[in-house]
């Protein structure tokens, strides 16, 4: 009775994910009256927050989050220029780096959503910009890959592939992973393997989904907690 009930609220916590992602990509459609790129507050922090978006989502996707940083008085950055994150892992990593020195931003947290924390990894990992990040939240992030991308007919999703090179060789590396915070739901339809990262300061709340959770109120706080500490230097 247990089980049936639980695959019965798991069943329901995907089609809650889908109808959450399929909204917000709607949204995203709309003038910039409803999906208005947030404004940046640097008066009040000295670090900079710089989102990044999953696989297939503009950073219009992470307003419910943006906004909430935002009047919490953070300075919160977001790259036009990442598009829908198609690219690899790497591509994304180079738009993200060319962003931070343009901008010429330094002690930067990066707030990133599921194929965001490899996009961040990456960056933190294996770029010559990756000095100008302090730390990283990543949210719902497969950083061992999702056994469910192998299946996918498409590229990109493919490649988030645990057998995937570019993901096993992300993996491989630890040298960063102390200055990631990896925050994930107790149950994410779409990574059956987990969020935690080895090294990391794993956190897991009570929700469901990995889409829903970027408007979790659990989320955000626990995001704000993370933030308001001294992160590593």
């Amino acid at each position: 009775m247990t089980r049936t009930w639980q695959r019965g609220e798991q069943a329901l916590a995907w089609l809650l994910d889908y109808l959450y992602a399929g909204v917000w990509q709607l949204r995203a459609l709309l003038p910039a009256k409803i999906a208005k790129q947030p404004a940046t507050n640097t008066a009040a922090q000295t670090e900079h927050i710089v989102l990044i978006p999953g696989i297939w989502e503009s950073w219009k996707f992470v307003i419910p989050l943006a906004r909430y940083l935002h009047q919490a008085g953070h300075s919160v950055h977001v790259v036009p220029t990442l598009g829908y994150n198609r690219g690899t892992v790497p591509e994304m990593s180079d738009i993200v780096a060319k962003f931070l020195a343009e901008a010429n931003l330094h002690e930067v947290v990066l707030v990133a959503h599921s194929k965001g924390g490899l996009i961040g990894k990456h960056l933190m990992a294996a770029s010559t910009q990756g000095y100008r990040v302090n730390r990283m939240i990543a949210i719902s992030t497969p950083f061992s890959g999702s056994g469910y991308a192998r299946y996918a007919p498409i590229r990109s999703l493919r490649a988030l592939s645990p057998n995937d090179t570019g993901v096993l060789k992300l993996a491989a590396n630890l040298s960063v992973n102390a200055r990631i915070i990896s925050i994930f739901s107790r149950f994410d339809p779409h990574i059956p393997g987990g969020c935690e990262l080895a090294g990391a300061t794993n956190i897991k709340l009570g929700t469901m989904g990995h889409f829903r959770l970027l408007n979790d109120q659990r989320l955000k706080q626990a995001v704000c907690e993370h933030l308001s500490s001294t992160g590593p230097a």
